[in-house]
């Protein structure tokens, strides 16, 4: 294994429409920590990195007029998993500012505790915390 291969991760580039106003509301409503920000010469937030906890990145960014969001196309086209050390804590904090929660915290047959929101610019976000490691074939699927 080369040292490239050993860290490989995937990191999520979301896009907003207001980028500097998606920050602001995920550091308040998530606890993500503003790593980094590149503006432009209107002072627009072109690109951004949030962390949370040790290692977890998100990347922000505003990709130019012709975008639009999930929340103004009325479609989901994909959703961010995060796992979380007190996901009930995450829930209250979350709904205390404003996520518009889809999916209210449950158990999982897999092990997780999780619930579901969007954001402010209506992208779909689940956090969840593991409760227990259930082997794959006790909740009816296969381990590759």
């Amino acid at each position: 294994m080369t040292d490239a291969s050993r860290h490989q991760t995937v990191t999520p580039y979301l896009l907003y429409e207001d980028a500097g106003a998606a920050i602001r509301w995920l550091t308040r409503a998530f606890g993500f920590r503003e790593r980094l920000r590149f503006t432009d010469e209107h002072d627009v937030v072109t690109h951004a990195e949030l962390e949370l906890g040790h290692g977890g990145l998100v990347m922000i960014g505003h990709p130019g007029g012709g975008y639009r969001s999930p929340g103004r196309l009325g479609a989901r086209t994909a959703i961010t998993h995060v796992y979380v050390d007190d996901v009930t804590a995450h829930f209250e904090r979350a709904r205390a500012a404003g996520a518009r929660i889809t999916r209210e915290p449950a158990d999982e047959a897999y092990g997780d505790r999780r619930y579901d929101c969007e954001d402010l610019e209506g992208h779909a976000w689940s956090f969840a915390e593991v409760l227990e490691d259930v082997p794959a074939e006790q909740w009816g699927a296969t381990s590759a």
